[in-house]
């Protein structure tokens, strides 16, 4: 029997994860946030334990961590994954019923989430830390780094390759085959045609392109 979960942050990202997790059967024992108010929007059963400080209460073999902390390039996330690993916790792999894996070939990296109507496809790798998002479509053979997101209904074509960090907004399009940088960010509705340097911003139909800072 898998270890209760615990998941970290509690807003809206958080409730998704949650409701992932009750949805696949998942014992989900409560939420670590350092926020009280979250208490009032979390579903019947699952309680707010507490800030962080908590944690030391819950050893990490007795429990693993789901990451709720959302956000477009936000280093927090990344943050509360390399801290709670560094300290041995694991992090759990979600996976909406709802969401569609391919049998063949397919690597879901630690802690990764694949939300409701999502479809990985076969040889698919997707990375530690990793959001497919509701409705967001990995085809064959693509490469996804570690903690990325692909947004709500982003696609990414055949053999696409995402870099480390980098954020595929919603209902963006990447071409077959195409390289798309660590930490970088692609527009919301882009379509991306050729590839896309490190820490670039890119949107508005793959046209204008800045550097990030």
């Amino acid at each position: 029997m898998s270890p209760p979960v615990l998941v970290i942050g509690g807003g809206g990202h958080g409730r998704v994860v949650i409701d992932a997790l009750l949805a696949a059967g998942a014992e989900v024992a409560g939420v670590i946030d350092p926020h009280p108010g979250v208490a009032a929007t979390l579903p019947d059963g699952v309680p707010w334990l507490g800030g962080d400080e908590t944690l030391v209460r819950y050893l990490p073999g007795d429990y693993q961590l789901a990451n709720g902390v959302g956000g477009i390039g936000e280093p927090h996330r990344r943050g509360v994954f390399e801290r709670f690993s560094a300290a041995g916790y694991g992090f759990v792999r979600v996976r909406h019923p709802a969401a569609s894996v391919a049998r063949a070939g397919v690597v879901l990296g630690e802690g990764c989430q694949i939300m409701a109507g999502a479809v990985i496809q076969p040889g698919a790798r997707i990375g530690a830390d990793v959001i497919v998002n509701t409705r967001a479509a990995v085809d064959h053979d693509c490469n996804v780094g570690d903690h990325c997101h692909i947004a709500p209904g982003a696609v990414l074509c055949g053999e696409v390759t995402v870099g480390a960090g980098t954020h595929i907004g919603a209902g963006a399009v990447v071409i077959q085959g195409v390289r798309v940088g660590s930490f970088a960010i692609v527009g919301a509705g882009s379509i991306i045609l050729r590839d896309v340097p490190d820490g670039t911003v890119v949107y508005s139909k793959d046209i204008r392109q800045e550097r990030r800072r």
